[in-house]
């Protein structure tokens, strides 16, 4: 066999192996390979609570003022008068990316515009745990505006169930925000922590012009068992709707609620109640495929339950032994309860109750549009859809250790591992929040969608 043959033959193998490999893919769809690590930056400021980043980002949207910019949330408001005043709002800068595990080498953003309190008298009892989201659209029905959400941990009292949803200006200094609103008379736990655009095309053509997805995962279920999109559009109902309007919601992503339902069941696909998604994008790329996505950090041990880290190490539960008659404190993986010698409980652990799994991971999932589609149709329950593939990008990150171990964990069960994220729809790039990268500062990164 000569020279040339031989390539020849080596080249069919791969194009052969190729196509079978993406035989099974659709064409239309983004895929994990699609994503290409660009690289991170830090945010400015200092690590106080007033007018600080540090502790928050859990709230960010792209906007294209500014030849691109991102505006972001900053230190979180804190329960029982402790510190009212924060998830203030600031403009950045995107600087040149670095690709780089050192902090010290990452370039820092500059203010465009610094922090303000843009709440005014909205949202008021929201302050133990909040939940937010921010989403900037400029549509001709009501120009420049950043929709917002805001809710917190708990909802259960008549003082904790006000408004949810409003708007403001993107000009700070006359930020004149309007509201609040409700979505329809959905649940509190599933309306209230993320919000994005919806692709334009897809709105006109299956939501009646909703450009926006609401939504929330609330941990233990309660919100659903997976992600949440409910689409809406608030101009449809006013311009600025009237304080206290409900608004007509289309749902399009919503699973059975653990607050109904004690089995698990119509959940998604490898849920665990210890999952936190905490925010979603519809990316859309320059060779016309989409895919809606959500970024959190994902239960992935073998066991999860509701208590506290074992000082004994990962593999064991230390579930709220308080609990264990009232509701399964303890689950295998499949979903299947735990043995009854995982439940007694264990000394010594930190003050950081909730749901804990062995194995946390920083992961992206996909769903497929046309699935939400055929939601939104009436041809497919809500809880029908199930992501097609699943990122995980913990090599990208920081992960810095030995801060606030307490309340984040540390090694295999570090949580709060991805904040918010943002797409930029015109150049295909989507920002990633890692909090408490940077001291306890989040910072950025930023993935290129091919």
């Amino acid at each position: 066999m000569n020279k040339f043959n031989h390539w020849f033959i080596i080249l069919f193998c791969i194009l052969f192996l190729s196509t079978f490999v993406n035989a099974g893919k659709k064409q239309s769809l983004i895929y994990p390979e699609n994503f290409s690590y660009m690289g991170a930056f830090k945010l400015p400021g200092n690590e106080g609570r007033d007018q600080s980043f540090s502790y928050g980002g859990y709230a960010m949207t792209y906007a294209s003022l500014n030849d691109g910019s991102l505006y972001i949330m900053g230190h979180p408001r804190l329960a029982y008068g402790e510190f009212d005043n924060g998830n203030q709002v600031a403009q950045v800068t995107i600087p040149k990316l670095i690709q780089s595990k050192d902090v010290s080498q990452l370039k820092t953003a500059s203010f465009l515009q610094n922090f303000v309190n843009i709440r005014g008298n909205l949202f008021k009892p929201y302050a133990e745990i909040p939940q937010v989201g921010m989403a900037y659209l400029d549509i001709p029905q009501t120009g420049k505006k950043i929709h917002v959400c805001w809710g917190q941990h708990f909802h259960e009292s008549p003082e904790e169930k006000v408004s949810t949803h409003a708007w403001f200006n993107p000009d700070l200094s006359s930020s004149n925000i309007q509201g609040g609103w409700l979505i329809g008379s959905r649940s509190y736990y599933s309306t209230n922590a993320y919000l994005f655009e919806i692709e334009k095309e897809f709105a006109d053509q299956y939501l009646g012009g909703r450009y926006l997805a609401t939504g929330r995962f609330r941990d233990g279920g309660w919100s659903g068992m997976g992600p949440v999109i409910f689409a809406y559009a608030p101009w449809q109902s006013g311009n600025p709707p009237a304080a206290g309007t409900r608004l007509k919601e289309k749902v399009l992503l919503l699973y059975q609620s653990s607050k109904t339902h004690a089995n698990i069941g119509n959940n998604m696909n490898n849920y665990q109640h210890a999952d936190d998604w905490a925010g979603g994008a519809w990316l859309s790329s320059a060779s016309k495929r989409s895919a809606v996505v959500f970024a959190g950090t994902k239960g992935t041990g073998s066991k999860y339950w509701y208590g506290w880290r074992n000082p004994k190490g990962e593999l064991y539960p230390c579930v709220e032994t308080a609990f264990v008659n009232q509701f399964v404190t303890c689950r295998n993986d499949d979903g299947s309860p735990c043995p009854k010698n995982d439940l007694n409980g264990c000394a010594n652990h930190d003050d950081s109750r909730g749901w804990w799994s062995s194995k946390f991971n920083a992961a992206i999932i996909f769903y497929d549009p046309d699935e939400l589609a055929k939601v939104a149709l009436g041809e497919k329950r809500p809880s029908a859809p199930q992501s097609y593939a699943t990122l995980y990008i913990d090599e990208f990150l920081i992960l810095q250790q030995g801060i606030e171990e307490a309340m984040l964990g540390k090694g295999n069960q570090r949580i709060s591992r991805i904040g918010s994220i943002a797409y930029d729809r015109e150049k295909h790039r989507l920002f990633v929040l890692e909090p408490f990268a940077d001291g306890t500062k989040p910072i950025i990164h930023v993935f290129r969608i091919k």
